[in-house]
């Protein structure tokens, strides 16, 4: 048994995990779908990455054992952050079409060095909010770019479920060190369909990011709809893997 911390990305919720968290529970797993500040709602003050990850940390500190971190799209950055805050209290992190960033690095970043032209994915079609400092996914751009492959009604019931994204907690680039981050075991879930996150960047990080176990789906950015099985069983061998190497080496 492990604890499986799940991060969602930009303008999304927990609600993202909702087909992943039964097959986790019963493959023996404790899963915990968290919700991100600057999502939604926010105040006066802006979110950063560290304010992100401080969250997410406070939820793993918790708990007694390691745990496993998932993080999807651009929480791929925010577990990123907690495994290098944290990374005696990681037991492995697994990324869905996630953004698995070199230190210092930010996606715009490394889809200029790809040569990849602007704008990439879902920045085409997003709208300011009232204050200026959000953005929010129109639902029939986020059906046709984020859930392409799932079913139609789910499709339309996510885009519909998305939600404002404060541009701080989203432009982010993580800061970490071999030593620490690169320390725990990592999995990289590819998605080949992804028109978000296009597959030459998932396999860019890749690269640039070595040592990550890849597994690869034939879905969209959210195979959550297009790929739950799949995605629910690979999650789950990884969670159960990575959980017993760490009990071993206690």
């Amino acid at each position: 048994m492990s604890r499986v911390v799940l991060v969602h990305g930009a303008w999304a919720g927990p609600w993202v995990w909702d087909t992943v968290l039964g097959p986790l529970r019963a493959a023996g797993h404790v899963p915990h779908a968290l919700s991100l500040p600057g999502v939604g709602v926010w105040g006066d003050d802006d979110v950063t990455l560290d304010d992100v990850a401080a969250h997410v940390a406070d939820h793993v500190r918790e708990f007694d054992e390691p745990v496993v971190l998932v993080g999807h799209s651009g929480g791929g950055i925010v577990v990123t952050q907690v495994a290098e805050m944290l990374p005696d209290r990681v037991a492995g992190i697994a990324y869905v079409a996630g953004m698995m960033l070199p230190s210092g690095v930010d996606f715009g970043m490394l889809c200029d060095s790809l040569g990849l032209e602007a704008p990439v994915g879902i920045s085409a079609w997003l709208q300011p909010t009232a204050d200026g400092r959000g953005t929010a996914v129109p639902p029939e751009a986020g059906a046709a770019v984020f859930f392409h492959e799932a079913a139609v009604a789910d499709a339309i019931g996510a885009a519909r479920r998305l939600v404002p994204q404060l541009e701080t907690a989203r432009l982010m680039a993580p800061m970490w060190t071999p030593e620490r981050l690169g320390t725990v075991p990592r999995l990289y879930i590819e998605a080949t369909l992804d028109r978000s996150v296009p597959l030459v960047a998932q396999r860019e990080m890749q690269r640039l990011v070595p040592g990550a176990r890849v597994v690869t789906l034939d879905s969209d950015h959210a195979p959550q709809l297009s790929a739950r099985d799949e995605l629910a069983s690979t999650l789950a061998e990884f969670a159960t893997r990575v959980a017993a190497e760490a009990a071993a080496a206690l």
